[in-house]
């Protein structure tokens, strides 16, 4: 090895000086040249002994300029602006030190002026213009070869990430940039190294036709994220292969390498962009805490803990009733996070005797509450009790003891399927922040905070994980109904805003999310087909009807709620309806009954207990789409 690096250093130091002597023949030839031009090729013979000398006597001082400007740390078969810039700059000051010299050699007879300003001039075209020759010799020598092969490919972006991936793919064996595409009008009809834009984006279906080009990659990493969402989208629906270059934010959050292009994602249709929290704010609420997190292992769960750590906490207590998840989250924790104490803890937030020693034993700061059956179908038949005994009393269970022991924050992770609940689900976490309510009314230490978001993307309960193994199944792929709709956000972004809601609350606040525009769950579909490389043709979307308590569209705010704006533009405070004690003394009541009720019973107390609670009917199939009512700033419809 070491005698190959000893052999690396020597061609290298060759190079380099090859190069330093082309460059001092390139200045004689520079000045030579100057001279003949000045005198239409006939210099007479008392103007050639002091060029001479005055070339002589610079030459030494060319020599230290070259090396002083960096022109031999180049590669030249990479040489680019920066080399010719160095080289511009070594000129100029060549030509002034050539202007000084001469004044101070006062030769006889003296160099003519234009000499002075076309010796500059020679020089910098043969410096450049010899590495531009080496580079586009030695490129050809290299590539020449591929010119016309790999599979065609329209680039969407004629912006400076275009011009650099069009360069890279000219070298590319398996590539061949046909074509480019930009939105700005003033780029339409010109062309970018060599290759022509020929029109707009959405106009991809029609040029990937004409050029035959069956993919296509988005090179616009520093663009707005809804800019490359719009192309993400367009892109996908023309029937193309689609790839991408990563975000600038992917970059440099290390999640992506920059220039690497890859398949589009269903991140880049429905992902949204990168939330900021307030880091101060919830380093102070977090750092050198003892924090617990039930529900560690759920798809929440173990995000708020994976985010919860790099704030550096005392201890971190895992509350799991899944062993096998508690396992998992625990060693991925120990893993990535050696020095920060995570404490695996399996057991039922039901079990009071339980939670009495874990907090009489750690003693937490801070509660996140993620721990809750999620899954709507599943609660709304044959698990309906047990939704309302884990989601309800295991709320309350662990938010009274967590008031008994001064717990300083209790967050509650709640959904938007609790407002206008239309399900067992969404009633019991309507009901599980009525119980939060209650208990912040007794409480005087502890600040009971719950936030409530939609579906996130990647969730253990997604519809997202089916459709893809109905896909890889070769379909048909199932959607409820050609009108539902959902909110859908990232779990980091979630996780991230459970955590700013959680350093601002002041006690008993709802806190609802931003969650953006509703997409529908049959594009979705549509779109998760075509980036397996399908056709609805061969991957068949099939219509199903509306499961048990089913809603066709979500909402963030009950009809009787009115928000106000936080600090933070993801976040707005709801103001709930208000809970009575004597409403959870009666719930704790129903819920300690010694018998089961049946599935038909649950839903008829629901009733009592939450108001706003409706039953979901499971109306027909209907390519007709009803009303969808959003609501607006003061909760109105």
């Amino acid at each position: 090895m070491k005698t190959i690096s000893s052999a690396g250093i020597a061609i290298s130091r060759w190079r380099q000086i090859t190069v330093f002597l082309a460059d001092m023949l390139a200045a004689i030839a520079a000045w030579a040249c100057a001279y003949l031009l000045r005198f239409n090729g006939e210099v007479p013979t008392e103007f050639i002994g002091s060029g001479v000398a005055a070339c002589l006597v610079a030459l030494p001082i060319y020599a230290i300029l070259f090396y002083g400007f960096g022109l031999y740390r180049g590669i030249w078969l990479f040489a680019s602006l920066p080399d010719f810039i160095r080289i511009a700059k070594a000129v100029i000051a060549v030509a002034a030190v050539t202007v000084v010299l001469n004044v101070f050699l006062a030769l006889k007879p003296p160099v003519p002026r234009a000499v002075f300003l076309l010796y500059p001039l020679f020089l910098l075209v043969w410096m450049g213009g010899s590495r531009l020759a080496y580079r586009v010799w030695k490129e050809h020598a290299r590539y020449g070869d591929l010119i016309g092969r790999g599979q065609p490919v329209i680039i969407i972006g004629a912006g400076r990430a275009g011009a650099n991936l069009v360069a890279e793919l000219s070298r590319s064996a398996e590539w061949r940039v046909v074509g480019l595409l930009d939105d700005d009008p003033k780029k339409i009809g010109r062309e970018l190294s060599g290759i022509k834009v020929y029109g707009r984006i959405g106009d991809l279906a029609l040029w990937a036709s004409k050029l035959k080009a069956n993919h296509a990659i988005i090179a616009m990493p520093s663009a707005p994220h809804e800019v490359r969402q719009r192309a993400a989208t367009v892109c996908l629906r023309s029937g193309v292969h689609v790839m991408t270059l990563p975000a600038i934010e992917d970059v440099v959050r290390g999640g992506a390498s920059a220039g690497k292009f890859r398949d589009l994602n269903l991140y880049d249709l429905i992902g949204r962009r990168e939330v900021e929290i307030n880091t101060p704010e919830v380093a102070g609420m977090l750092r050198g805490r003892v924090v617990m997190v039930s529900g560690a292992g759920g798809s929440i769960g173990s995000e708020l803990c994976r985010q919860i750590v790099r704030f550096k906490p005392a201890q971190l207590i895992l509350l799991e009733q899944s062993e096998f998840a508690l396992y998992s989250i625990h060693e991925e924790l120990h893993e990535r996070f050696p020095d920060i104490e995570c404490i695996p803890l399996a057991g039922d937030v039901r079990d009071g005797v339980w939670l009495d020693a874990i907090f009489a034993q750690y003693s937490p700061s801070v509660v996140f509450h993620a721990a809750a059956y999620k899954h709507v179908p599943l609660m709304e038949e044959r698990n309906t009790w047990q939704a309302i005994r884990n989601n309800v009393y295991g709320t309350y269970k662990i938010g009274s003891i967590s008031a008994a022991y001064r717990v300083e924050r209790f967050v509650l992770v709640s959904t938007d399927k609790a407002v206008n609940p239309t399900n067992v689900m969404g009633a019991s976490k309507r009901m599980a922040e009525m119980v939060c309510q209650v208990l912040q009314q007794g409480a005087k230490n502890t600040r009971f905070e719950i936030v409530r978001f939609g579906n996130v993307l990647g969730s253990a309960g997604s519809v997202i994980p089916k459709f893809q193994d109905q896909i890889a199944r070769g379909g048909p792929v199932t959607v409820t109904h050609p009108e539902i709709t959902r909110y859908f956000m990232s779990i980091p972004e979630a996780a991230r805003l459970v955590l700013q809601a959680a350093a601002m609350g002041v006690g008993g606040d709802v806190f609802v999310m931003d969650m953006g525009q509703p997409v529908k769950i049959a594009d979705l579909a549509r779109d998760l087909i075509r980036l397996s490389g399908y056709t609805e043709e061969q991957v068949k979307l099939v219509f199903t009807g509306l499961r048990p308590g089913e809603k066709l569209y979500e909402e963030l705010l009950a009809d009787q709620e009115q928000t106000r704006e936080t600090h933070h533009p993801k976040l707005r405070i709801a103001k709930a309806r208000e809970v009575s004690d004597a409403w959870l003394s009666e719930v704790l009541a129903w819920v300690a009954e010694s018998t089961i009720p049946g599935d038909d019973e649950v839903r008829r107390d629901l009733r009592r207990w939450v108001p706003e609670y409706m039953p979901a009917r499971r109306p027909a199939l209907s390519l007709v789409p009803p009303p969808l009512v959003l609501q607006n700033q003061s909760g109105a419809a």
